[in-house]
């Protein structure tokens, strides 16, 4: 049986050696920031659907972001 993702590689086979993560049309590329929760959401769900984890046109800098700044006490 095909396995869907690399958790039921593991539970099938006791190992992930043998998974290959599969590209398909689900697979796009994220503007997310590293780090942030929008990305590791992202993350968590290309894991369940097989693909893979890192797509090469995802984010690569922070260039345009803005961050929150704090008051110095």
């Amino acid at each position: 049986m095909k396995q869907r993702n690399v958790f039921q590689a593991i539970d099938e086979c006791g190992h992930d050696e043998d998974f290959v993560p599969v590209e398909t049309e689900d697979f796009q590329p994220t503007a997310a920031p590293a780090g942030s929760n929008e990305k590791l959401d992202i993350l968590a769900q290309r894991v369940a659907q097989g693909l893979p984890l890192w797509h090469p046109e995802d984010r690569s800098d922070y260039s345009g972001l803005c961050g929150a700044v704090r008051p110095r006490e």
